[in-house]
């Protein structure tokens, strides 16, 4: 089921960890026609995408207060608790990121310090398709409402109602979405990124989505909007060795397996025979999953690596900077410290990646395709921007004067090395 290779050398791991490479040459064009559609005519053009691409013909985008108020009333008590449990359980977490004003005197009188300010108008998209993943707008949205974004807009797109699944509806409501609108694909980015009649701009857009959403997200990033991380499609790596518990490994690349066919599974064991019994677990527990198919084309595409010496395993897993990192390995703990490329690690035998992915508190929102060698995960900090300050007394002019003229008059900038002269002269003619 899953490709076997045993002891690769290190030459070959580039290889062997590469992820499929989509051949952009025909997709970029199409969205970019698409993004110039939506910029050059707006509602229409979105309408008439919508139309298109979602088969259903809207009037309005944007969901009534009936619409969202209606949408509590559909969803299971069960459903609704488990909701507000993880959002408890995302602010406590992302509670701690705030970050108090520090005031920093680096020289007497010569005062700095950073704040954080939220960034004031955000996009969340948020995928349809065959799971609603209404988690997402908690992980997107609790931050952003935190961090003071005075308006966070979701886009999302229509199912054959005209509207959203009800629990998107209502995690939205629940974290302060102060917008909903019914609006899919790449026609939502640019919507978003350039602003219509009805969708405001924002000024940054956030949210995973099918290759025509990545594509429209990159192509936006290009004309100024910010993004929050590049994506690809999901993935998770598990590094098992012989203190793991077979099936709880196969559950986990299963859970993976199943977003999608493009979705990555890595299996890096100590030995064959931890391969063995975690493919015989595989075998077993696709049989009987809903989405057996996407899970078995993601399967077909996936790897597992026999890796026997521990520093070899670490170095392929930080070579391949996973998304999702398991460690179900003896000493898990202190060899996690070892990991220095990875978006979320999982800590043993009883910390599954699906936790993470809705409710111990940590974002879900998280860098794939490599990325993790240079991007974090979504965070509190994706959401505001950092301005520094300083605040210069006489005296602390007096002190930094020197070394600010010597440095602007050795690069040839007079002007600069005016600037705080000119002062201390007026300074001195007060004496």
């Amino acid at each position: 089921m899953i490709k076997i290779y045993n002891e690769p050398l290190a030459k070959d791991w580039p290889i062997l960890l590469a992820r499929p490479v989509m051949d952009a040459s025909q997709l970029l064009p199409q969205v970019q026609l698409i993004l110039n559609e939506v910029q050059n005519k707006g509602d229409e053009a979105l309408r008439q995408f919508t139309l298109a691409l979602d088969k259903i013909s809207l009037k309005e985008f944007k969901l009534s207060a009936a619409q969202m108020a209606a949408a509590e009333n559909e969803l299971a008590p069960s459903l609704k608790t488990a909701i507000q449990l993880a959002k408890v359980n995302i602010e406590v977490f992302h509670q701690s990121q705030i970050q108090q004003v520090e005031r920093i005197e680096t020289m007497p009188g010569v005062w700095c310090w950073r704040k954080s300010v939220g960034i004031e108008k955000v996009g969340i998209y948020i995928p349809g398709g065959s799971a609603p993943l209404f988690s997402t707008v908690l992980m997107l949205g609790v931050p952003a409402k935190m961090a003071g974004c005075k308006e966070i807009i979701l886009c999302s797109p229509p199912n054959e109602s005209g509207t959203l699944h009800p629990a998107i509806i209502y995690a939205a409501s629940l974290v302060g979405v102060t917008s909903i609108y019914t609006i899919g694909g790449a026609q939502a980015i640019a919507a978003m990124a350039y602003g219509t009649a009805t969708i405001p701009k924002v000024n940054k857009i956030f949210g995973p989505g099918n290759q025509y959403v990545t594509a429209a997200k990159q192509l936006v990033q290009q004309a100024g909007v910010a993004i929050d991380m590049p994506a690809g499609p999901s993935e998770v790596c598990v590094w098992a060795d012989e203190t793991c518990i077979a099936s709880f490994v196969a559950a986990d690349l299963l859970s993976q397996a199943e977003h999608g066919a493009d979705s990555q599974v890595l299996l890096i064991a100590s030995s064959t025979e931890i391969v063995e019994a975690v493919q015989k677990e595989l075998e077993q527990q696709l049989n009987v999953l809903p989405r057996k198919d996407l899970a078995e084309k993601a399967l077909k595409n996936s790897k597992a690596m026999v890796l026997n010496n521990v520093e070899a395993a670490i170095a392929c897993i930080n070579e391949y900077a996973p998304e999702h990192l398991i460690l179900s390995i003896d000493n898990a703990a202190q060899l996690a410290d070892k990991i220095i490329n990875a978006g979320s690690i999982f800590i043993g035998n009883y910390s599954p990646e699906s936790v993470g992915d809705y409710a111990s508190g940590t974002n879900h929102t998280l860098p794939t395709n490599g990325f993790a060698k240079a991007y974090s995960g979504v965070s509190l900090d994706s959401f505001v921007k950092k301005i520094t300050f300083q605040q210069i007394t006489e005296r602390g002019l007096a002190n930094i004067a020197p070394t600010v003229i010597e440095m602007a008059e050795a690069e040839g900038l007079k002007a600069h090395s005016n600037a705080v002269g000119i002062r201390l002269k007026w300074l001195a003619s007060k004496i």
